[in-house]
This record gives C-alpha cells, structure tokens and sequence, in this order.
C-alpha cells in the first residue's frame, strides 16, 4: 500500500514537470503572442505620462540695481521770523500754513515813531548841508583876503577846517537818516525767503522788542528743493563710490539716482540725485549719512516726514534676471527647475538678488539662455520627464500676470 502512494506521488510531480516544459517550448516557438503584447502594456502603464508646463528662458538685461532704505525730509533753509525795531504789532498779512514768496509782507509793526525818526534825521541832514554851504562861501571869501594880505594865512586854514568839519557833519547826517529809514522798512516784516510759513506766534496788538531775544513772530521753511536724510550701510556706499570712480563720470556724487515715496504714492515716483554723503562713518551702527536732494514745485513734500527712498547704481549693468514665479523655496535654499535638452526636470539651487522692476536678480547658480518653468512648478519633481510649452512673452510679463 506505501509503495502505490509513493508510485503516484511520483508520477504526478513528474507530469507537473512536463507541462511546464512544454510551456516554455511553446513560447520559444511563438505559439501564445498575446503573451508578449500584455507584458509590453504593463511596462508603457507604468510610465508616467510627460508633465505639461511653461518654460521661459533666463535673460540678461542691463539694469539698475536699488537698495531701500527709510529717511526723513528736510527744509533746506529754515528762519526763525523775529522784529528788527520794537513796537505794537499792527497786522499780520498772512495765512498760517501758507506758500509765501520771497519779499512778501507778513506783518506790520506801528511805523508812526519810525517814521517821525526819518523826519528828524532828513531835517538834521538839511542843517549839516547848510552849515557845508556857508564854511564854503567863508573859505572862498577868505583865499581871497589872503591875496590882498587882509587876513592871515592861519584865517584860512581855520575856515578850511570848519568847511572840512561841516562835510563830516552832512556824511553823520546822512548815515543817521539811514538808519532811521533802516528802522521805518524793518516796520514791514518781509519774508526773507520762499516758502513756508509756520502759525502765528505773536497777534496783533502785542509789544515786542527788537533783537535775538525777541519772541518768534512765526517761523519760514524752504520748500523747493527739499532734503530728504537717510542712513545707508557702508557697504552700500563704498560700493557706490567705487562703481562711480571707476566710470566716466568719476567723482560727481550727483549722478547716483535716488527715488523716495510718501506713505500717500504707490512705489517710489519722486526723483532726485545725492547731493551729500557725510565724511565718516558711524561706528555705533556701521551706516553713513547720506543726504539727497529732490525738486518740490508744487510743495506737497513737507519737512519732517517720513519717506521710503531707494539709491541706485551710478550706472546700468549687465544682469541675469528670471521671473519671481520660476522660484521654488526648500527650507532656507532657493531653486529654479531648470528643463535639459531630454525634456527632464533638474534641481537648480540659486542664489538670488534685490528685485527689479518686477523681475529677480540672479547672482549665481544659472546660466543666460536656459530654459526654466516657470507655471506648474508644483507638479514637477527632479528627474520628470516633462513637455515644455515654450513661452512667447517675456519674462517681464510673466511676472506681471
């Protein structure tokens, strides 16, 4: 009985055998193709398809590079309005807050003692010419005498010297009567220069007096040009300073550009252009005082407030710039997918620069001309294999979209 078992166990295995081999011979002859054609379906299944995306390629522009910083504006010139001569104040001829010209009046101090002054000096001027008048008749009537010897010469030498006496006393007169006239025009307190004017500290009807200790009638501020102050790293300066001696400009500090904005404009629309950096160097904060100049026509920039100011370089210069879109943020890294000559996807790691009119600086890590996606950037992995859709706009206009 153990034999027959151990007899069919035997015989099965080896039919199993059989079969298989005639199996395999079957597909060496070529027998069952739709074997063949089913492996190859599962091998094309198990490629992805190729990614759709946008590419653009990376440009090189000549374009001015800017670095931002925070400032206040400054009057360039700035009086403090006090009386010249003392007396009641009449009327004040201004508004508060208003734009003044230069030589316009804005405020009247009583000129009646003044002005009886004049009188007074104008009438002493009268007497000295006067007294010059007759010292001249008597020394011509006494060079005449002499000749007949009827006088003395020392007669006159002494109507000479009453003659050059009475010429002092006109020139005395005179000057008093400036003077005087001096006082009656400071009665009319001018602006002494365009700008301006502050509030009204002393109204009418009030006493002054004259001189640096008086009060402050009210206070005049420059308005065109106007200063805008900032502190700029030393970096940023040396570097500016270097760039423009080595150009063709050398050392005119007014071609770096400069352009500011309120907390009112969108962007920075103001221009300008350096007109003072400060000789040494802050060694608490690393930064120097720079100062620029801006035109302020229609006087809606105001001293004291604060501005958003960017200085660029003295000259344009060749840069590689990408779209911000095209950039991809691993962590602290920045990279760009940069599309190959197979269509495949690889990691490019960059280092990036300040913005520029709506584009990125790149300092590194690209090349001028490569291909770069710059839409479907989440859908692609190193390595993919991708179908790139070349993009006709600009790289500009990309990022604007």
């Amino acid at each position: 009985m153990k034999s027959t078992v151990t007899r069919r166990a035997l015989w099965g295995a080896g039919l199993s055998i059989l079969l298989s081999a005639a199996g395999g011979a079957a597909v060496l002859l070529g027998l069952p193709q739709h074997f063949e054609a089913d492996a190859a379906t599962e091998t094309a299944a198990a490629l992805p398809p190729a990614v759709p995306v946008s590419v653009a390629k990376a440009q090189s522009r000549r374009i001015t590079t800017w670095e931002d910083f925070s400032g206040r504006l400054e009057a360039i010139e700035r009086v403090e309005i006090r009386p010249r001569v003392g007396g009641a104040i009449l009327q004040a001829h201004f508004r508060e807050g208003a734009l003044v010209k230069k030589g316009d009046l804005l405020l009247t101090i009583d000129p009646e003692p003044y002005a009886a002054a004049v009188d007074r000096a104008a009438a002493e001027v009268a007497a000295a010419e006067a007294r010059v008048a007759l010292a001249r008749t008597e020394l011509d009537r006494g060079r005449k005498l002499v000749t007949t010897s009827a006088i003395p010469q020392s007669g006159v030498d002494q109507r000479l010297s009453a003659f050059d006496e009475a010429q002092a006393s006109v020139r005395s007169a005179k000057a008093a009567l400036r003077t005087a006239e001096l006082d009656l025009e400071y009665t009319e307190v001018k602006a002494p220069i365009s700008g301006r004017v502050g509030r009204l500290e002393v109204t009418a009807g009030n006493l002054v007096a004259a001189g640096s200790a008086s009060p402050v009638l009210t206070t005049l501020v420059s308005v065109d040009p106007i200063y805008a102050s900032f502190s700029a790293s030393e970096e940023v300066v040396t570097t500016a300073l270097a760039r423009l001696q080595a150009s063709a400009g050398g050392n005119a500090i007014e071609r770096i550009p400069v352009q500011i904005g309120t907390a009112a404009d969108e962007g920075t629309p103001i221009s300008g252009h350096i007109q003072l950096i400060n000789n040494e160097v802050d060694a608490a904060t690393g930064t120097i005082r720079v100062r620029a100049a801006l035109e302020n026509a229609d006087g809606r920039l105001i001293p004291g407030q604060f501005v958003r100011i960017r200085i660029g370089e003295p000259e344009p210069e060749e840069k590689l710039v990408i779209s911000d879109r095209a950039i991809g943020s691993d962590q602290d890294k920045k990279f760009v997918f940069v599309v190959g000559s197979d269509n495949k996807v690889e990691y490019r790691q960059v280092k990036l620069g300040p913005n520029s009119d709506g584009l990125r600086i790149v300092e590194s890590g690209l090349k001028t001309g490569e291909n770069i996606v710059v839409n479907g950037l989440q859908r692609v992995r190193p390595g993919v294999l991708v179908a790139p859709q070349q993009v006709e706009e600009t790289t500009a206009s990309i990022a604007t979209k």
